[in-house]
């Protein structure tokens, strides 16, 4: 089967990151043809005219609709899309040119209906950007399974670099109505539905995330709540790793507590792990200012998480209450 791309991609209230995305698929190094599928998602901020600017030198095509989140933004896009692939990025992401020629070349060797990618810091981002990059990818916070293929039994892609075949699409009927969490809800559906699913070890994005100490808190909160919600849909993908925030939030405690009683040892072994931590994203980033920032920024996302994953466990698997009424802010109409 001879494959043709299209990408989707969401926006919402992002022209300026929207452009600097445009701007490089230009430098994409591919031979062959692909299309863009821009969907705007009630932006008050509209990106229309920074699309039109790109249309002389990109297959691109622009739709506006009412908001209705993104995952219901992404179904139509690949309702509206050309080709038989789709490759879902978010908006505020960058391309490496290598990026569709890595792609093209696993799925033509080894083709599979749904893949994922990693993300990766631009060097041109931030070194806030760059710190919750870290704390995001990293082995010592997150295991790896966002961006480490050996990390990785049943990858689970993530909506910011994920394709999918339109025969999946069409057979699972796309993202459901939950954010976050409609992309690991989706890679289980497939999986259901006789999918494979895989990361490709090269095809990474540079994703610049949120820009802000709040932002990224209300980021990892609202995945922190819908953990257990994903996991009472999917028991059998439910991991132990999920609740390792949590029981950090705990030793946290239990340190300072310990240590007023005279028992310094529980303090000492998370001071070990935070200048381990602090050492390694230093090396990482050439830059002991973003190994300092990636401390504050592992405590926002532990705690962040772990406290609303605990949160989410009393109601949904204590209380048994339905997702949709506890927790509405996650659910799109």
């Amino acid at each position: 089967m001879k494959l043709s791309y299209s990408f989707i991609i969401p926006v919402f209230n992002r022209p300026e990151e929207t452009r600097e995305l445009l701007e490089s698929f230009t430098k994409m190094q591919f031979e062959g043809d692909f299309e863009i599928v821009i969907v705007e998602d009630g932006s008050s901020e509209r990106s229309q005219t920074v699309v039109e600017n790109f249309k002389d030198r990109l297959n691109i095509s622009y739709y506006f609709k009412e908001n209705s989140g993104p995952g219901d933004s992404r179904n139509f896009g690949m309702k509206k899309a050309k080709g038989n692939y789709f490759i879902i990025l978010d908006s505020d992401c960058l391309l490496p040119p290598h990026y569709l020629q890595t792609v093209d070349a696993f799925l033509s060797e080894t083709f599979v209906d749904c893949f994922g990618g990693a993300d990766a810091a631009h060097e041109s981002f931030t070194a806030l950007q760059k710190a919750i990059n870290y704390v995001m990818t990293s082995f010592l916070t997150t295991g790896g399974i966002r961006g480490s293929k050996n990390s990785v039994s049943k990858f689970e892609p993530r909506s910011f670099n994920m394709g999918i075949s339109k025969e999946a699409f069409i057979k699972t009927k796309g993202f459901g109505k939950i954010h976050p969490g409609e992309d690991p809800d989706l890679s289980q559906r497939i999986r259901k539905a006789g999918f494979r699913t895989t990361f490709i070890e090269n095809a990474y994005v540079y994703h610049k995330r949120r820009i802000s100490w709040r932002k990224f808190y209300t980021q990892v909160r609202k995945f922190g709540l819908v953990r257990p919600i994903l996991n009472s849909w999917h028991p059998e993908a439910a991991k132990i790793t999920y609740w390792l925030p949590s029981l950090f939030v705990f030793y946290c405690f239990l340190s300072v507590v310990v240590m007023i009683a005279g028992f310094p040892l529980f303090y000492i072994l998370l001071l070990v792990y935070i200048g381990i931590l602090y050492i390694h994203s230093s090396i990482v980033n050439w830059n002991p200012l973003i190994g300092f920032l990636s401390i504050f920024a592992m405590f926002v996302q532990f705690f962040g998480y772990g406290l609303a994953f605990l949160h989410s466990i009393f109601y949904i698997n204590l209380l048994k209450k339905d997702p949709k009424k506890q927790f509405p802010e996650l659910f799109f109409k």
